[in-house]
């Protein structure tokens, strides 16, 4: 729930965007029932409004949305799927999903579901779209969401996420030269890109200091 607090003033802001490069209501909601990504919509909304090609939007919200590459192999390994559940999680995942599944299904009597996964995705889906249709039919009376500052919702939420993932020196250092390393990268990639490299930069050096620690402990 307080990832919600975020989400909305998000979805109105991609719905006012939307409707000011020209799109209907019923297209800045279909964009949201169908695609159901922010960075994407906002991207692709930009795109509409600039005359891009149809090509040169899907690969940018390509681009924009391969991190979902790194969640989607994470959740594979931690939570076995049928075909079919793996398609309606893939469909609906997204990254307060994937934060919310790692960090809290675990601890949910059984483990991790694919019905604790759906209900964290379902419950984002709705709001979402119900916060497009607000900010599409009313977006002209409605304050600028960046004047309320409500962007550091989003980073304060999966700070609290990963917090509590945090718990040795070799944790503290990946997250650490993760985020600087995402830092560089995000001045001149994508944001999912950026997402993309730094998750698997640190992927492999966890490895790699785990790897190394259990090298020496058994020398020792």
């Amino acid at each position: 729930m307080p990832l919600w607090l975020g989400l909305i003033p998000f979805a109105v802001a991609y719905a006012v965007t939307a409707r000011a490069a020209g799109l209907t209501v019923w297209e800045t909601q279909l964009l949201s029932l169908t695609v159901f990504a922010g960075a994407s919509q906002f991207a692709a909304a930009g795109l509409f409004g600039a005359g891009a090609s149809g090509w040169g939007i899907v690969a940018t919200t390509f681009l924009l949305n391969a991190r979902h590459v790194l969640y989607g192999l994470s959740l594979a390994r931690q939570l076995p799927l049928g075909r079919g559940e793996r398609m309606i999680a893939a469909q609906f995942l997204t990254d307060e999903a994937y934060g919310v599944a790692v960090v809290r299904g675990p601890g949910e009597p059984g483990g991790l579901s694919f019905g604790f996964l759906l209900g964290a995705e379902l419950s984002l889906y709705v709001i979402w779209n119900a916060a497009t249709l607000a900010g599409a039919l009313a977006g002209a009376v409605l304050p600028d969401p960046a004047a309320l500052g409500v962007g550091v919702v989003f980073p304060l939420a999966f700070l609290g996420l990963l917090v509590p993932m945090v718990r040795d020196r070799v944790s503290v250092l990946v997250a650490l030269l993760s985020g600087v390393g995402a830092w560089v990268l995000g001045r001149a990639l994508p944001g999912g890109l950026v997402v993309l490299l730094a998750g698997v930069g640190g992927a492999l050096l966890g490895a790699f200091l785990v790897t190394r620690g259990g090298q020496a402990g058994e020398s020792a």
